[in-house]
């Protein structure tokens, strides 16, 4: 048996197991799936506002020319430190969307190459960081935290420490 047919044995396996242990312990089965997919749905309700204006707002964000606006402002200091203009779009989109920075991040792949000294610190910001700014906004939003002020301080920190880092261990490794 190889690992494909064995990947798709899995989840099947995992269900009736699920269903096995529901009877043996006399759990109503139809009735908490039922329960669980309407807790699903409100839980998707509750997220979506939070969700659509995130998408809005990254939307005009990169229709805008804010996005060079701010290459240009932050340029110097990224000079200075050496770290490379090419990966600076990734750097600003990879806190707020991981999708944008994906895409940023292939298209890097196809104008330098993976090996390349571009791609590698690309690959390392897209493994090494997070969508903080859409984590943030998600996740407190749909549980109704107001207050994010640190959060959102130690998580562009953590990013920025990181990105600097990655361009740090690339040059230093390769």
């Amino acid at each position: 048996m190889n690992i494909t047919t064995l990947g798709n044995y899995i989840l099947p396996i995992v269900v009736f197991l699920i269903i096995g242990v529901a009877l043996l312990k006399k759990i109503p089965l139809f009735d908490t799936f039922i329960e669980g997919a309407k807790d699903g749905i409100l839980l998707g309700f509750q997220v979506f506002p939070c969700l659509l204006g995130m998408i809005f707002g990254i939307n005009i964000l990169l229709r805008s020319n804010l996005i060079s606006n701010i290459f240009e402002l932050f340029s110097p200091i990224f000079s200075f430190f050496n770290f490379p203009k090419e990966i600076l779009p990734l750097a600003l989109i990879r806190p707020i969307s991981g999708n944008a920075s994906f895409a940023m991040m292939i298209d890097i792949f196809k104008n330098y190459g993976v090996d390349s000294y571009l791609g590698r610190i690309a690959a390392v910001m897209q493994g090494a960081t997070d969508t903080t700014i859409y984590v943030i906004s998600l996740y407190f939003g749909s549980i109704g935290i107001k207050n994010i002020r640190y959060a959102l301080k130690a998580g562009l920190f953590a990013d920025f420490i990181t990105l600097m880092i990655s361009v740090l261990l690339i040059s230093l490794i390769f």
